[in-house]
This record gives C-alpha cells, sequence and structure tokens, in this order.
C-alpha cells in the first residue's frame, strides 16, 4: 500500500498529521507491506530566501490578528501537539521559503531515509527554532536526518531536484490539493488534513480490504500560508 503525503515543514498540522499517521500504522496489522511518500508542498511559494522574521509578527500584519486572538489560536495549535508529545515554540519560529528543504527531502526519497528527514526538519523549524534559508543549517540538519552533509551541501549549492519538487507541485495543482497535510491512498482515496487516529486507521484498514471508502472529512489544514488554527 502506497500513501503519498503532501505536506510542508512550516506546517504544524502537517507535524501533528505526520505523528498521527504515525500512530495510525503502529495499529495497522499490514503496516510492513505501507510506503510512505512525501510529496512537496510549498504554502508560500513567493516567501523570501532570507530571513522574513518572526511567523508570528508576518501572520499577524498579513491577516490582521490581534495579540489575545493570535495567542489562543497558537496556544490551541500547542495543545494539541503536546498530546501528540511534539514541542511547538511557535512563537519563535521564522518565516522561511521551504523550496530547498523540499528539495532535501527529494534527495532523501532517493536514500531511503524520507520518513526521519521529514520529522527532523519539522523539529529544526518549531522546535529548534532555526532558520530553513540557511543553507549550512540546512545541511546540518539534513546530516542528522541521516544523509551525508557534504552531499546535502552540494544539492543546496545546485539546482538538483528541483524538477522532482515542481512535480510533486504541478500534481497537487491537478488533484485539487489546496491545503495540507493530504494524503492520497493508493492514488484512489483521498484525506484532506491532521485527522484524528481512529479515523486514518479505518481508512487504512478499508483500503487494504479493498472496500470503498468515501473521503474522510477534511480536518485540520494549512493553505496559502495560514493554517486553521
Amino acid at each position: 500500500m502506497k500513501i503519498e503525503v503532501w505536506s510542508d515543514v512550516v506546517c504544524p498540522w502537517c507535524w501533528i498529521g505526520k505523528r498521527r499517521l504515525e500512530r495510525a500504522l503502529e495499529r495497522f496489522d499490514h503496516r510492513d507491506d505501507v510506503e510512505v511518500v512525501f510529496r512537496s508542498f510549498e504554502l508560500d511559494p513567493h516567501a523570501p530566501k532570507r530571513d522574513g522574521g518572526k511567523t508570528t509578527e508576518h501572520l499577524s500584519k498579513k491577516y490582521g490578528l490581534g495579540r489575545a486572538q493570535l495567542a489562543a489560536m497558537l496556544e490551541r495549535v500547542r495543545g494539541l501537539g503536546r498530546a501528540e508529545e511534539l514541542d511547538m515554540r511557535l512563537e519563535e519560529t521564522h518565516t522561511a521559503n521551504t523550496f530547498d528543504a523540499h528539495r532535501l527531502l527529494q534527495l532523501a526519497r532517493s536514500k531511503g531515509r524520507q520518513r526521519a528527514l521529514a520529522d527532523r526538519l519539522f523539529r529544526a523549524h518549531f522546535t529548534d527554532c532555526a532558520s530553513l534559508n540557511d543553507h549550512a543549517a540546512l545541511a546540518r540538519v539534513a546530516a542528522e536526518g541521516g544523509l551525508d552533509e557534504a552531499e546535502a551541501a552540494d544539492v543546496l549549492a545546485s539546482d538538483r531536484f528541483a524538477d522532482e519538487v515542481r512535480a510533486d507541485e504541478a500534481q497537487a495543482r491537478a488533484l485539487g490539493i489546496q491545503g495540507v497535510p493530504f494524503y492520497a491512498i493508493e492514488g484512489a482515496v483521498g484525506v484532506s488534513g491532521a485527522q484524528p487516529v481512529e479515523v486514518l486507521l479505518d481508512v487504512l484498514q478499508k483500503v487494504w480490504a479493498k472496500n470503498p471508502t468515501p473521503r474522510a472529512k477534511d480536518g485540520e489544514v494549512c493553505e496559502d500560508d495560514r493554517c486553521g488554527v
């Protein structure tokens, strides 16, 4: 069974959704026969490739959020992250252009290290509050995710895997994907949002049994660099 996951490494719901999918797979009897592929999706492809400041400042200015409203939204996401044992320091994250991070995930896929690197990139952004625009920092993160640091640095200094990123994003547009995370299971069943573990497990079981499954009710997503918080 193949599960394709469109996500972005600066999307909190994508990290929560990744953890919930992993927990669902732990309970899935056929988990050893499942291949998980992370597909590229940029929430803000026009984000500057330099430190654009704190994410909270960007969101507050873009959407006119007051301090109390923003704080309540962030606390809700933080709480859901804690429930999945994820440390999200949302007030300290930096805006980033994630195209290069996605190129590294494409490299990681070719090495069989994609899931490990995806988790490390999420942690770099949300817990370490590192700048994903910094190539040196990205190469170190790649090494911590199981890649060769020198090879990662070489990829970042080139345009390698750019076509693969764009192909994933073109496929997302063709499928009508507007928010992430989005799961395509066996190329037939679509699940949108960070669904509860029980929902994901039920879909996996039904797809495995070749039991037609309606598309799951949309869950929490990030869309157009704004998250449903």
